[in-house]
């Protein structure tokens, strides 16, 4: 069963990113789909290198996940990992699930030992808006409450990313979670999202002034490139703190766990090297006591159905994300989107991970250059990325 064609497309879905998919089909005519993480002006850097990954698949088994992916990080990549290349691999690796699955008309969870549950809860990100009050988001946040949500991510933190703030900044934090709990009740679960972007210092102050207010988790207080700067503030402060999000390779995931620096990790299946690679670090968490909560700013389709998947089989798994704002445009081009109902999304009982996509649909909302975005001071090619198939051997060194 070797891969013949890869196809990438951008899509736009008229929020803060556009959203990146691939195609893969094999000489049979059995086809997969992935997608990459992408951030809002990478989109078509990562795009342009997994076009060119993807010319080392065409001839491959599509059996041969593994041993691709070591191919491609000794060959392609020099040994040298980074976020834009294992999020271009992690959607190759998810397409080649998906095919795996399709073949042996099994649902991609039961291939790999079978599911632990079956439901796989979910919390809402993508609700709030940064340019709104305190006052708007808190009605925003009662509006995810009334569509069956029962926890709920968002940055309270004001102003631009920066490691040392004013105690005015810290004060506004404060208040709003404490406006989000009041308003939300006892038996709603916040979690906290910093962005890594804060000081131990910072961190801890704010983690014990907000603790009352009974925090589900603390995401990433700090920046994780010096992990004991994490570790630092989960020694401190009495709520769970999740780390991850940043680390992107199973050697980062390794250190974070020797260093005690997290009771959960949250990696991203779509920018850590896919199925394969999630189940190692899941596997590696578990002897640690340490929980998964898989990151995923991803769409409601590909990235949702893999996360669903990979939820249902590790025993440590705590909780997932859903970006909610992605979910309409999303369900305009799935051929059959995946439901979510009060919190919880039924694992899928179709081969592969799931899904399907309508690729007519697909194309009619192409990649949308955002331009300068919000003082971040971003620019974006202006021309629309094309799309290539690729159809010819790939060149493979040493194996």
């Amino acid at each position: 069963m070797k891969i013949a064609r890869i196809e990438t497309f951008l899509f736009d879905p008229g929020t803060a990113k556009n959203l990146l998919f691939c195609r893969v089909e094999t000489e049979d005519g059995l086809h997969g789909w992935g997608e990459a993480y992408v951030t809002p002006g990478k989109e078509p850097v990562i795009a342009h290198l997994l076009e060119h990954m993807g010319e080392y698949l065409i001839g491959r088994s599509a059996f041969s996940i593994r041993h691709t992916a070591q191919v491609l990080f000794e060959d392609f990549a020099m040994r040298r990992a980074s976020l834009d290349l294992l999020s271009a691999w992690s959607a190759l690796e998810l397409a080649l699930w998906d095919i795996v699955g399709k073949h042996a008309n099994l649902p991609v969870y039961n291939l790999l030992g079978g599911a632990s549950r079956g439901q796989v809860k979910v919390y809402a990100n993508g609700w709030s808006s940064g340019t709104e009050s305190i006052a708007q988001n808190v009605e925003r946040a009662l509006r995810v409450k009334g569509m069956g949500y029962t926890a709920l991510k968002w940055d309270p933190f004001p102003g631009p990313w920066r490691s040392f703030i004013h105690r005015e900044d810290e004060d506004h934090v404060v208040r709003y979670v404490k406006a989000m709990r009041e308003a939300l009740g006892p038996d709603f679960t916040l979690l906290v999202e910093v962005h890594r972007r804060l000081a131990p210092m910072h961190a801890i102050r704010i983690g014990q002034r907000i603790a009352e207010f009974d925090i589900g988790w603390y995401e990433e207080p700090c920046l994780c490139d010096n992990i004991e700067l994490v570790a630092e503030v989960r020694r401190a402060l009495p709520m769970p703190i999740v780390t991850g999000e940043a680390i992107y390779s199973r050697e980062g995931f390794a250190q974070a766990l020797a260093a005690r620096a997290a009771d959960i990790i949250n990696p991203d299946i779509c920018n850590c090297g896919g199925m394969t690679a999630m189940l190692d670090i899941a596997a590696m968490a578990q002897p640690h006591a340490v929980a998964v909560a898989p990151h995923n700013y991803n769409s409601t389709l590909v990235g949702l159905a893999a996360t669903v998947q990979l939820s249902a089989m590790i025993p440590n798994f705590w909780i997932a994300e859903c970006f909610i704002n992605l979910k309409p445009a999303c369900d305009e081009i799935a051929m059959q989107p995946l439901t979510v109902a009060d919190g919880f999304v039924d694992l899928p009982t179709t081969p592969g991970l799931g899904i399907d996509l309508d690729v007519a649909k697909l194309r009619a909302r192409p990649y949308r250059d955002m331009g300068m975005r919000g003082g971040k001071g971003l620019r974006h090619h202006s021309e629309e990325f094309p799309r290539k198939h690729y159809q010819v051997a790939a060149t493979r060194t040493g194996y």
